[in-house]
C-alpha cells in the first residue's frame, strides 16, 4: 500500500513558530508538549521574520499566523505584529494569560493604521475554572478571561478556541455554556471554534496516541478536496527552517528546507495527525472546523 502525498498548490498562508516551544503553561493536551521548560525550538527574531515576510511577497502569501509556545513570551513580538500588518492580515494564537494593556493598545493603533486586519485566537478549554483549569493549569481560566476582555475592550473580537476533551455529542451543550459565560463576562458577540484533540505530544500521555491503522490511503483520497488540508496551501517557519505544517514540526520529515522557495516539495501523508485533518478539515486556519459567531440570542455557523 503506497502512502499518498499532497502537493503545495499555492502558498496562501505563512505561519511563524515565533516563540518556539516555550510556553508559560503546561497544558495536558498540548500536541507539541510546550511548557516553561521546553526550549527544543527557539524564538524567531524580528529580522528573521522580516526576511521571510519579504520572501512571502514573491510567493504570493495572503495571510500570516503566529503561534508557539506562547507568542507573547517573545520580547519582539509586538514589533513583529506591527511589521506584519504592513504585509497582510495576521492572526495570533495565544493563551491570553500574559497580555499587557500597553501591548493591546499599541496593536489596536497599528491595526487602525493598516489596511489589514489583526485577529486573536485565545485558547480556553472549559467554560469555568472547574472545566478549564484541570487541563490548562490552576488559575488559567481567570487569567485567560482577563486577556479576552482586555482584547474586547480594545475593540477586537477574539476567537475563543477550545479543544474537544468531551464526547462529541455534548458539543451543543458545551457551546451553549460557553456562550452564556462569555456574554455574562461582557463579551456580547463571542466567536467560538471547537478543535479536535490531536493524539500526540502531551495528549498522547493524557489519553492515547494514534493507532497504526489511523493512516490515510490513496483510496480514501479519491475525489477528496485537498484544499481541506493546510499543507496544500501553507508552510510554517521555525528557528530550524521551513516545515510542512504547524502540527508536525517535531517530526524530522516535516522540515522541508531553509527558505520558502526550497519548501515546495510534495509531502507524504503518513502521520496520524494527517487523519485528523482529513476528518475535520484544515483545523489550524481560521475558516475551518466548527466556528460560531454569536448574534442576538442565537448562534449558528
Amino acid at each position: 500500500m503506497t502512502t499518498p502525498k499532497v502537493s503545495l498548490t499555492h502558498l496562501d498562508q505563512l505561519w511563524f513558530q515565533v516563540a518556539g516551544t516555550l510556553c508559560n503553561l503546561t497544558c495536558h493536551h498540548c500536541f507539541i508538549s510546550c511548557s516553561p521548560k521546553n526550549d527544543s525550538f527557539g524564538f524567531l527574531s524580528l529580522d528573521q521574520v522580516r526576511k521571510h515576510l519579504d520572501d512571502s511577497l514573491i510567493a504570493g502569501v495572503k495571510e500570516y499566523y503566529f503561534t508557539g509556545g506562547e507568542p507573547f513570551l517573545n520580547a519582539e513580538f509586538v514589533d513583529i505584529l506591527c511589521l506584519t500588518l504592513e504585509y497582510g492580515p495576521a492572526t495570533v494564537l495565544t493563551n491570553g494569560t500574559v497580555l499587557k494593556e500597553e501591548w493591546v493598545e499599541r496593536l489596536r493603533k497599528a491595526e487602525s493604521l493598516s489596511q489589514y486586519g489583526l485577529e486573536f485566537r485565545v485558547s480556553i478549554d472549559g467554560f469555568s475554572p472547574e472545566s478549564n483549569d484541570p487541563i490548562r493549569g490552576n488559575g488559567t481560566f481567570g487569567r485567560a478571561m482577563d486577556g479576552v476582555l482586555r482584547l474586547v475592550d480594545a475593540g477586537f473580537l477574539p476567537i475563543i478556541t477550545a479543544a474537544r476533551t468531551w464526547p462529541m455529542e455534548q458539543d451543543a451543550e458545551i457551546l451553549d455554556r460557553f456562550v452564556q459565560m462569555l456574554r455574562d463576562s461582557g463579551y456580547a458577540q463571542p466567536r467560538l471554534k471547537i478543535l479536535p484533540t490531536l493524539q500526540m505530544g502531551a495528549e498522547e500521555q493524557r489519553t492515547h496516541g494514534y493507532l497504526d491503522s489511523e493512516r490515510l490511503t490513496d483510496e480514501m483520497l479519491t475525489d477528496f478536496d485537498f484544499s481541506q488540508l493546510v499543507c496544500d496551501h501553507s508552510r510554517i517557519v521555525t528557528d530550524r527552517g521551513v516545515h510542512v505544517c504547524p502540527i508536525l514540526i517535531e517530526s524530522p520529515d516535516s522540515r522541508l528546507g531553509e527558505t520558502l522557495s526550497a519548501a515546495c516539495d510534495d509531502f507524504p501523508l503518513s502521520h496520524g495527525a494527517c487523519m485528523t485533518c482529513y476528518q475535520f478539515g484544515a483545523i489550524c486556519s481560521n475558516p475551518s472546523g466548527q466556528a460560531y459567531r454569536v448574534k442576538s440570542d442565537e448562534h449558528g455557523t
